[in-house]
């Protein structure tokens, strides 16, 4: 869709000015309706009057080289620059304090229309956090949400790259510009995510690198496009927290998966759940909260309960094995069964999927819960 470049330089000009943030800008838009073209036509008196400096209103009338930079940037093959007033801007997003004034993209802008769902976690998850993500994540995607994250390493891959398994659609917000991409390891994800239908976004001039301030300004954005944000996995101080905080301020639903009070990188979550965050065991608990979403789904897309321990091999054996590593030697001990006896039901529970072997033991896998 088409959008005057002369309108969108008004912007990239505001955008640049020093001492302008999107809080102040949206006040000065308020004062003069909301029009970017009415505050380029105010004087320098009605400037000053709004509060300006005379500096601010210098660098208005002389716009500075990033402005250019980023109209070229714009106009390569690939690349998009979205205005709070441009018609793809997601109405969600625009509802928030402080929204961003633009937006760089990179992808298909048809995912900015679809109904979203941010899920965030930890850097560092446990194989519970990432099997529960890769889990929701299906069932959400099998429900027809796009999936929101911050193409961080840990959880949010997990959600990125299992959205694309599944045939969904994922858009990735960055704490970097599109041109500094980060974290590099996530690189050939980024080009999945295109490659797959999906976005990638940011607020920040391209070439702008990843720094910390940049993070938690990339969560409000993500929690921004989506109907709730869902935390899977993280520690008492995560990122994320700060991105379920945003969703509350900006009237969200915000979910938890609830963890072992053992497991440090569950204690977000749970204290998330004490505040009163919806706490999620399934999709189902999601779709309850988000009424007006869940009424146009048709019921065979929420999943059935899972299959039942007691109607596995070795039930009592797989009791004994953790979500997280659980050593051969370790079960042997509380089965009081012979190791080799162990081993051979391991590997049969293997077979049909109730466990998984990973380094230093095996694993329970989340199809195996009791109900």
């Amino acid at each position: 869709m088409n959008y005057p470049d002369g309108r969108l330089a008004l912007w990239l000009t505001l955008n640049a000015v020093i001492g302008i943030g999107p809080v102040t800008a949206a006040r000065l838009l308020e004062q003069i309706g909301g029009s970017i073209d009415a505050l380029f036509q105010s004087d320098e008196t009605q400037l000053h009057g709004m509060g300006l400096s005379s500096e601010q209103i210098r660098q208005l009338r002389w716009p500075s080289p990033i402005v250019e930079q980023s109209l070229a940037w714009a106009a390569l093959p690939g690349n998009l620059l979205i205005p709070q007033d441009h018609p793809l801007y997601p109405p969600l997003l625009r509802e928030i304090p402080a929204a961003p004034l633009l937006l760089y993209c990179r992808g298909d802008l048809e995912a900015l229309s679809l109904p979203q769902l941010a899920m965030v976690g930890t850097r560092h998850p446990t194989n519970a956090g990432k099997d529960n993500a890769s889990r929701l994540c299906s069932e959400l995607v099998r429900c027809g949400f796009a999936i929101t994250s911050g193409l961080a390493l840990g959880i949010d891959g997990v959600c990125h790259q299992q959205t694309l398994a599944c045939g969904g659609i994922t858009l990735a917000v960055l704490g970097s510009g599109l041109d500094c991409l980060y974290p590099k390891r996530h690189q050939g994800l980024a080009g999945q995510i295109l490659e797959k239908g999906g976005l990638l976004i940011s607020e920040l001039a391209p070439d702008k690198g990843p720094l910390a301030e940049h993070f938690p300004r990339r969560n409000r954005i993500i929690s921004g496009l989506s109907l709730g944000t869902l935390v899977v996995e993280a520690t008492e101080q995560s990122g994320s927290l700060i991105t379920a905080r945003y969703a509350l301020e900006q009237g969200r639903e915000v979910f938890a998966v609830p963890g072992a009070p053992q497991n440090g990188q569950a204690i977000g979550c749970n204290r998330l759940i004490q505040q009163g965050a919806k706490l999620v065991l399934s999709v189902a608990d999601i779709v309850e909260e988000l009424p007006e979403w869940g009424a146009r789904l048709d019921p065979s897309a929420i999943p059935s309960e899972q299959q039942h321990n007691s109607e596995l091999p070795y039930a009592d054996l797989l009791d004994n094995v953790d979500y997280e590593t659980t050593s051969v030697d370790t079960v042997a001990e509380r089965t009081q069964l012979p190791v080799e006896v162990v081993l051979g039901r391991l590997v049969e529970l293997e077979l049909v999927g109730a466990v998984m072997a990973v380094a230093g033991g095996y694993v329970r896998a989340r199809r195996a819960n009791h109900v």
